[in-house]
C-alpha cells in the first residue's frame, strides 16, 4: 500500500513580513498588512502574485481569502482554509492544511498568512469584553479567570510543582529569546537586552510568570508560500521541504473548566509522536527549534512533550548556554520569538525556521538540516511542523 504522508511532498519557497509594531501602533489597517506580507513573500520567491491560487490561515484571521484574491488580481481562487482554534495552536496546522491541499492537487501555490492590527480592533491578549459568557468562559469568568495568562498559569504551575522544576528554567527561555533579538534588527525588543537580574526583579503577572515570561502584543503580518516539491528548485531561494505537520490534542483535552484528565499538559502528548513518525526523525536530529511562547511555561512543557528532555532533566537542560545560537545544544527561538521579536501569533516562528535552513538567520546555526516549529502550547488543538533541507529527503 502506498504510504500516506506529507513528507517531502511540498516546499516553502517564499517568506515575507511587514515591519512589526507595538500593539495599536501600525500605520496600516489589518487587510493592508496582510497584502504587504503576501507581496513580500512573492518578491522573496521571485514570482508574480497572480501565481497564487490558495490561502490558509488560523485563529479566526479576519482577512477574507476572496477579498485578498480580488486585491491581488488572482485569475482564480482554488483553495481557502481556516484552522480552528482561537490561539496560536494553528500556526503549524495551517501550513499542514496548505501542504495537504498542494499535495492533493487542489491548488498549486498557497499562501499561509496571519495579520493583526490590534488598534483597529482590540488587544488580542486582553480579557474579552462584556456580554454573556458561554462555553469555557462560563466556567472561568465568574471566578475572575479571563485572560490567557490566568487560564494557563495553573496548568503550568501544576507541571512545575509536580516535577520540582526550578524557576531558572523559565528564566533561561526568556534570556535566550532576548539574546537572539539583540542580533535581529527586525525584533521589537532589538536594542533592549534582558539580564537575569532584570528578569528576577520584574513584576508578577500571575504566578509562575513574571513580565518577561509573557509574550508581547504586536501589529503586523507574516506569510509563507507553499508549492509542490518537484517545482521547488525553480524559485529564487533555497527551498525548505516539509517533513511533517501534525495537529490535535490528547483525550478530553477540550474538557475545559480545568477538568481535563491530563491537566498539566501543553497538549502535545499525542501530537508529538505523530509528528516524528511522519518526519522520520528523532528529537536528537533537530538542529534548531522555534517554540511558540505564549508563556515560558508553555515552552518548558512543550520541550518535554516533544522529547528534548524529560521533566526531571528540565532544570539542568534549560540553561541559557544550551538554548543560544550558534553553539547551544538546542538553539531556541533564534529570531527572538513571541517574547522579543514579535507576537505575529507565532507565524514569525515558521518564517525563522525557513531562514535557518537557508542560512539567512541573524542568529544562524551552523549547517542546519532539520528545523522545527511548535505552535501554541496549552490551547487546543495545537500543532507542530518539521522542515528539512534537500539532503533530508
Amino acid at each position: 500500500m502506498t504510504e500516506r504522508t506529507l513528507r517531502g511532498k511540498v516546499a516553502i519557497v517564499g517568506i515575507g513580513e511587514t515591519p512589526y509594531y507595538k500593539h495599536g501602533k501600525s500605520p496600516d489597517p489589518e487587510f493592508k498588512l496582510a497584502l504587504k506580507a503576501i507581496l513580500a513573500a512573492c518578491a522573496d520567491a521571485g514570482i508574480d502574485p497572480r501565481k497564487i491560487d490558495g490561502f490558509a490561515s488560523y485563529s479566526n484571521d479576519r482577512n477574507d481569502p476572496s477579498r485578498l484574491a480580488a486585491a491581488l488580481g488572482l485569475p482564480a481562487l482554488r483553495f481557502s482554509n481556516m484552522q480552528w482554534g482561537g490561539g496560536g495552536g494553528g500556526g503549524a496546522g495551517a501550513v499542514g492544511n496548505a501542504a495537504a491541499a498542494v499535495a492533493a492537487g487542489l491548488a498549486d501555490c498557497i499562501v499561509v498568512f496571519r495579520a493583526l492590527a490590534q488598534g483597529q480592533f482590540q488587544r488580542f491578549g486582553a480579557a474579552p469584553p462584556g456580554g454573556v459568557a458561554t462555553g469555557e468562559a462560563a466556567l472561568n469568568a465568574p471566578y475572575g479567570v479571563m485572560s490567557p495568562a490566568q487560564r494557563y498559569a495553573m496548568r503550568a504551575m501544576r507541571f512545575i510543582h509536580e516535577n520540582k522544576i526550578a524557576p531558572s528554567a523559565q528564566r533561561a527561555i526568556a534570556l535566550a529569546s532576548y539574546h537572539h533579538a539583540q542580533r535581529n534588527p527586525r525584533a521589537v525588543m532589538h536594542g533592549k537586552p534582558l539580564t537575569a537580574e532584570a528578569y528576577d526583579a520584574s513584576r508578577w503577572i500571575v504566578e509562575p510568570w513574571r513580565l518577561f515570561d509573557c509574550c508581547m502584543e504586536n501589529d503586523g503580518a507574516a506569510a509563507l508560500i507553499i508549492v509542490p516539491a518537484e517545482q521547488a528548485r525553480d524559485f529564487a531561494k533555497k527551498p525548505a521541504y516539509l517533513l511533517a505537520s501534525a495537529q490535535g490534542s490528547e483525550y478530553r483535552n477540550g474538557a475545559r473548566g480545568h477538568n481535563a484528565p491530563l491537566y498539566a499538559t501543553s497538549s502535545f502528548t499525542t501530537v508529538a509522536p505523530q509528528l516524528y513518525a511522519m518526519a522520520k526523525v528523532k528529537p536528537s536530529d533537530v538542529d534548531v527549534l522555534q517554540s511558540y511562547e505564549n508563556f515560558t511555561g508553555g515552552v518548558l512543557m512543550s520541550l518535554v512533550e516533544h522529547g528534548f528532555c524529560t521533566a526531571e532533566e528540565a532544570s539542568d537542560f534549560l540553561v541559557p548556554e544550551n538554548l543560544m545560537a550558534p553553539t547551544g545544544k538546542l538553539p531556541l527561538n533564534t529570531s527572538g520569538g513571541n517574547l522579543a521579536e514579535c507576537y505575529m501569533h507565532g507565524l514569525e516562528l515558521q518564517v525563522e525556521a525557513v531562514r535557518q535552513l537557508r542560512g539567512e538567520s541573524t542568529a544562524q546555526v551552523p549547517d542546519p538540516h532539520v528545523s522545527m516549529v511548535i505552535s501554541g502550547p496549552m490551547v487546543t488543538p495545537v500543532s507542530s511542523m518539521i522542515l528539512g533541507s534537500a539532503e533530508t529527503l
